[in-house]
């Protein structure tokens, strides 16, 4: 009976062992089934998102372009280039780039116009070398057809009286149109006054006019 009873304790703790086991082995879920069905879904980026990183982008495109244009400003302006004691080593500011900008600007409008007007000045020389021109071709055109008229016939004195003569004429017309308030008033008088008053056919009236004085004093 001791030995009936042993066996029998032996065979029910055996098959609540392999109850346990099979209990155990069937709570433990199935990885590799689940693993070949479970598909992870890929990440869709939302309105907002997309919005949110266009706007990012092109917030950064407009900064990269502000920093080009103020770089462009300094490589072009020299006064940027130039050092300033004020500042140090330290990089200039966006304040100060454009200050010097409109600095440089600024001397470029009055280069300009410095210049517009030294090259008004300049055409009004090139015009009373014209007429200069003009008048020597003209003089020396006629020396050349008659070289030996009136030659040893006309005394030093009516030559200085001739002269005079002309030289009066023109001063009364020239005192009459010249200021002389100040330098540059003074030079564009007597640009004026040349182009009004030396005029090839202005001077040959005048030279005439005091041939005909001199000529009614000596005859």
């Amino acid at each position: 009976a001791a030995l009936f009873m042993e066996g029998a304790r032996k065979g029910s703790v055996v098959s609540r062992a392999n109850s346990i086991g099979s209990t155990s082995a069937s709570s433990v879920p199935n990885t590799d089934d689940e693993d070949s069905d479970y598909h992870q879904e890929p990440y869709k980026e939302s309105y907002k998102d997309r919005r949110r990183r266009a706007h990012s982008q092109a917030e950064q495109k407009r900064r990269n372009a502000i920093k080009k244009g103020y770089d462009d400003l300094q490589a072009i302006v020299p006064t940027c280039e130039q050092q300033d004691f004020s500042i140090g080593s330290q990089k200039l500011s966006k304040a100060i780039v454009l200050q010097k900008t409109i600095d440089y600007i600024q001397f470029l409008h009055k280069e300009k116009k410095k210049q517009e007007e030294e090259v008004s000045t300049l055409r009004k020389d090139v015009m009373a070398l014209k007429i200069m021109k003009v008048n020597y071709e003209q003089i020396v055109k006629a020396y050349q057809d008659n070289p030996h008229e009136g030659k040893e016939q006309v005394s030093d004195e009516v030559k200085f009286n001739v002269f005079q003569g002309i030289m009066d004429s023109l001063f009364q017309s020239f005192n009459d149109s010249i200021s002389v308030t100040s330098f540059q008033e003074l030079s564009a008088c007597v640009f004026s006054w040349i182009e009004e008053h030396c005029k090839p056919q202005t001077l040959q009236d005048i030279v005439i006019g005091v041939l005909h004085q001199l000529k009614n004093q000596l005859y």
